[in-house]
This record gives structure tokens, sequence and C-alpha cells, in this order.
């Protein structure tokens, strides 16, 4: 290409660069009545910004500034005309009443929203004394999950930090191609219910470089999810990583294509754990790694629990949720109990094709052992406890 057509392609590109950047909108939540002081309503006003930015013909931004914000329960809907960057710079709280959360069971919700980018900023349910409510036996209203992504596509959230959920962090459902990175979320050990995410029904989950300490997993993989990967995770407290629980009805889909990598779990009552109904169903889990794990004082290390059935709702029934291809390699660290590794498999559909590989697992001052019920599989390399295939 001759070298001035090769100069007035660059402009040209440049000028075209300039010119969408220019015709991006920004709509501050505060022009539309928001106020930063931590006690005025503003959720008709986020609700205001983000229906100007969806309706806009150019990339938009709905930008939340420096300061304290609170909402109750507020929806982001689309379908939208363009890409829509949510930035926010401060902090968003809930209402220091729970019972104004409704029972929607929600409370930042964003749905049938796509290229969608979620970046920065604080959000902070102010969960404890709803959490004290349900210790307490009293009558409680059922609680919202912090932040909600439902039937939305090619979505990143960066940067987040979740405080202090009543229940979930982050729920995903019926989504595809969403990538959650840099996410800090925290909730005390006790808190109830507090996982840190949870997926069902979705296709293209990415979760990485994040630290989440809560009451309960710190992720859980659910029904009808494939193609998720999580990497470079810290977990703990929590109770671990879990693919489950499945198994709940009979026509229920499975979940496939599961990548968990480098990740830490610090004193978490599990590691990585596979858990299913004791009931007939279709339902499976099947070409799932979990590889390059560091366990830090994990009750239960490497789990697969096949015998769930809570307040016995399933007497002398066995899983009909099937196993297969699930491979655990370069895992090492501590367990609390002697038993690092529990393979608990159906006795109707026993889980096949488990490989472990080079696992490196110790009790201090104990011998660490191995239980296999009802599980095929194959092992080699370095391998504390024993292999018990």
């Amino acid at each position: 290409m001759d070298k001035y057509l090769l100069i007035a392609a660059c402009i040209c590109f440049i000028f075209s660069f300039l010119q969408s950047s220019c015709n991006a909108a920004s709509y501050n939540v505060v022009r539309f009545g928001a106020r930063a002081d931590g006690r005025t309503d503003s959720s008709q006003a986020f609700t205001r910004a983000w229906r100007a930015a969806c309706a806009s013909w150019s990339s938009s931004t709905v930008y939340i500034p420096k300061g304290t914000f609170m909402t109750r329960p507020v929806v982001f809907s689309g379908p939208c005309r363009n890409r829509i960057l949510f930035q926010n710079n401060g902090k968003l709280v809930a209402p220091p009443n729970y019972q104004d959360m409704g029972y929607s069971g929600f409370w930042i919700l964003f749905t049938k929203v796509n290229r969608l980018t979620v970046r920065g900023g604080t959000i902070d349910a102010r969960g404890s004394r709803f959490w004290a409510c349900r210790r307490s036996g009293s009558r409680c209203p059922p609680g919202v999950r912090s932040i909600t992504f439902m039937w939305s596509n090619n979505v990143l959230v960066s940067g987040l930090k979740s405080l202090y959920s009543q229940l979930i962090h982050v729920a995903v459902s019926r989504c595809n191609n969403i990538i959650f990175q840099h996410m800090n979320i925290i909730a005390p050990s006790r808190s109830p219910n507090t996982d840190g995410f949870i997926i069902q029904s979705s296709t293209g989950v990415t979760i990485r470089n994040s630290l989440i300490k809560t009451g309960d997993d710190c992720i859980a993989i659910g029904p009808g999810s494939k193609n998720v990967w999580i990497e470079k995770i810290a977990c703990g407290p929590g109770h671990g990583i879990s693919i489950g629980s499945l198994g709940n009805s009979f026509n229920e889909a499975g979940v496939q294509n599961v990548t968990v990598s480098n990740v830490v779990f610090t004193k978490t009552q599990n590691g990585v754990r596979i858990k299913s109904w004791a009931r007939d169903s279709k339902s499976y889990a099947t070409n799932v790694e979990f590889r390059n794990i560091i366990m830090i004082a994990v009750d239960n290390p490497i789990i697969i629990d096949q015998i769930y059935c809570p307040s016995n709702r399933c007497p002398r029934e066995t899983s009909g949720v099937e196993v297969s291809n699930v491979r655990y390699s370069n895992i090492r660290g501590t367990s609390t109990t002697p038993e690092a590794v529990k393979f608990q498999c159906s006795v109707s559909n026993p889980c096949r094709g488990i490989r472990m590989r080079h696992i490196r697992l110790t009790t201090p001052n104990r011998v660490t052992t191995s239980t296999c019920e009802n599980v095929h599989g194959s092992a080699s390399g370095i391998l504390v406890p024993r292999s018990c295939f």
C-alpha cells in the first residue's frame, strides 16, 4: 500500500474512534435526582438515568460519582439500543431497615441487557440485621440477592466490591458470555446462605482474579451451566466451590465443561465438591477439571457427595445424577480431618472416569485417608493419601 494511502487510512481510523468517543453519552445519576447522602432513596433517579442511557442511539455511560447512595430494589432492564457502561465510583447501600427490601428476591437486577460493562464501586446490602432475624426464628422476609444478571449476553463485571449480602452476593441465570474479574466479596463466616456466586442455566461464565469470603459456597455451579471457567480465586472462609446440588428434580439440566484452576482455599468447610440429591434424576456432571489448587486447613478438601438428603426427604432412594470424566491434578495442602478425599457415589449410578494425578494432602500429626464408594477411576503420580480406586 502506498505510504500516503496508509497514513490516510490511519487518520480516518483515529477520527472515527474519536468521533465515536465524543458521541458516547454520559448520564450522571445526580442529574436525575440521586443524592449522595446515604439516606435519600435514589432508586427512581437510578432508573431514570438507566432508561435514558438505554434509549440512546450511541454508546452510553450511566455514571455514579463518589459518595454514598441509598437505593431500594432497582431494575435495569433492556433490550437497549447500544452498549452501556455502568461506571460506579461511589458506594450503593441498602435501606437500614431490611423490611424495606420487600419480597422481590433481588436488590440490583440487570435483565435482558446485551453488551454491558459494570465497572468499579461498592455495594453494601447491610445484611447483619436480616441474618439476626433468621437466627432468632422470627418471621422474616425471604431476603434478597445483592446483584443479579438474567437473560443477558456479553457482559463484563470488573472491580466490584460486594459487602454483607442478605443472601447470595452475585446470581447469574440464563446468561451467555459473562465475565467477572477483580471482584471482592465479603460476608462473615457465620452469615447464612451468603454464597459468593450462584450460576445456573448459563453458558460461557468466567470468574477470575477475585477474593471471596463468605458464609456459604464461594461459588456454586447449578443446573444447566456449561463452559464455566474459574481461575485465580482466593476462597475462605466459606463452603468452597461446589457443583450442585444437582438432581433436585427429575428432568433437571446437567452441568458440563467446568474448569477450576489456581485456587487457594483457606479454612473452608469444603474444597472442591460435587453434590447431588439422593433421588432419581436425569441430571449429570461431566467434563470437570480441578487443577493447581492449594488447600489450607480445609475440612473436606476433595469430595463427591451423592447422598445429599436434608431432613430425610428422600429415604431409601439413590441419586440418578451421572458423574463422569472428573479430573483432579496438582492439588496440595492440609486437611483438618484425616479423610482428605471422599467419594460417596450413587449405587444406581456409580461415578465413572474419575482421574487423580499428583495429590498431596496431609493432616497435622495424623495419617490422611481416602474413601471410595461406587466409583471407577484411575490414579497416577504422587498420591497422598493413597488412592482408594
